[in-house]
C-alpha cells in the first residue's frame, strides 16, 4: 500500500477514536464528511484515470476530491484576508515544489529520500509558513503539489516530452497527502502553543455564534458593559423585569422595586406588612405616634395652667 494511503487509514482511525475532531471543528469540518472523504480518496487511487485528452487525464482520489475539498474550505474561509493569504501561499507553495522538482535528480533510487515526500514536506512546511491559519494552510499544501503538477505537464508539452500526463496519479497521492497532512499539524501546534504563552486559550471568556466568537463578558475601565440578550446587565446578572439574580439580590428578598424605581414592600391578607424591615419601620412609626401624642399632652397642661393663672 502507498504511504499517502497508510495516512489516510491511520487519520480515519484517529477520528473514530475522537482524537481529531478539535481540529476538525475549526476547519469547519464534520467527523462524517472528513471520513467519506477519505474513503472517497482510497477509492479513487483504485479507479482508472479520467482521460481529459489523448495525452492528459486526472485521478478521482489524488486530485478531484483534494480538488473539491479546498474549494469548499476556500469558500468557507472566515475573512477575505484569510483567502487572499490562501491564494498567496497556494502560488508560494506551488512555486517551491516546481522549482524542487527541477533541481531534484529524476530518478528515487539516486536520492536518500522518495522525490514525492520531499514535495509533500516542502509544500507542508511552506505552506504553513505562509498560510498561517489551519485552512489556508491545509489549502495551500494540497494546492500547491496539484499545482506544480500541473505546471510539471504543461512544460513537458512545451519541451516536447513524450509521455501521458496524469494528474493526481502515481506518487502525488502521497504528496498530496502529506502536505496537507503537515501544514495543518503544524498550524495546530503551533497555535496551541501561543496560546499557553499567551495564558490560556484566546477564547476561553467568549462564547460562538453565527460562525464568529463573540464576548460574553464586560470590558473593563472606562468602556461600556454589553447588554445581554435579555436586555439586562451580565455583571449583576439581571433579567428582563430588571430584578437582580443571585448574589446581590439574594441580601434583600422582601423588597421589590415598584412604580418609578421606589421600593414596594410586600403586605399579607390583613394588610400587615411582612418581614424583618417592615416591623422594624412599624416600631418606629409607633414611637414617633407616642412621641407627639406626649407632646400634645404636655402643651395641654401648659395652655390648662396658664388658664389657672389667669
Amino acid at each position: 500500500m502507498p504511504f499517502g494511503l497508510m495516512l489516510l487509514v491511520i487519520i480515519s482511525v484517529l477520528i473514530v477514536f475522537g482524537i481529531a475532531h478539535q481540529v476538525l471543528d475549526r476547519m469547519r469540518l464534520s467527523d462524517k464528511a472528513v471520513l467519506l472523504i477519505i474513503g472517497g480518496m482510497i477509492a479513487g487511487t483504485l479507479l482508472p484515470n479520467i482521460p481529459i485528452t489523448d495525452n492528459f487525464s486526472i485521478n478521482i482520489g489524488g486530485a478531484i476530491i483534494p480538488i473539491a475539498l479546498c474549494v469548499y474550505l476556500f469558500v468557507k474561509a472566515g475573512t477575505a484576508e484569510e483567502k487572499s493569504r490562501a491564494i498567496a501561499s497556494t502560488i508560494i507553495a506551488a512555486t517551491a515544489v516546481f522549482l524542487a522538482g527541477r533541481l531534484l535528480p529524476s530518478e528515487p533510487q539516486t536520492t536518500i529520500m522518495d522525490p514525492n515526500y520531499v514535495y509533500g514536506i516542502l509544500a507542508g512546511v511552506t505552506a504553513y509558513l505562509f498560510g498561517r491559519s489551519r485552512r489556508s494552510a491545509f489549502i495551500a499544501g494540497v494546492m500547491g503539489v496539484i499545482l506544480a503538477d500541473i505546471a510539471q505537464g504543461v512544460m513537458n508539452v512545451i519541451a516536447g516530452v513524450p509521455g501521458p500526463i496524469r494528474l493526481g496519479a502515481a506518487g502525488i497521492v502521497d504528496a498530496v497527502v502529506i502536505s496537507g497532512l503537515i501544514a495543518v499539524i503544524l498550524a495546530e501546534v503551533t497555535g496551541e502553543f501561543r496560546e499557553k504563552l499567551q495564558g490560556g486559550t484566546v477564547h476561553k471568556d467568549k462564547h460562538f455564534r453565527n460562525a464568529e466568537f463573540t464576548s460574553s463578558l464586560g470590558t473593563s475601565g472606562n468602556k461600556s458593559v454589553p447588554v445581554n440578550e435579555r436586555g439586562g446587565c451580565p455583571k449583576h446578572g439581571s433579567g428582563q423585569d430588571g430584578q437582580p439574580i443571585g448574589g446581590m439580590g439574594k441580601g434583600r428578598p422582601d423588597q421589590r422595586s415598584g412604580e418609578g424605581g421606589q421600593p414596594e414592600h410586600r403586605s399579607g391578607q390583613d394588610g400587615q406588612p411582612i418581614g424583618g424591615m417592615d416591623k422594624e419601620r412599624s416600631h418606629q412609626g409607633s414611637g414617633k405616634k407616642d412621641n407627639a401624642g406626649s407632646d400634645q399632652n404636655q402643651v395641654q397642661a401648659g395652655d390648662s395652667g396658664n388658664e389657672k393663672k389667669e
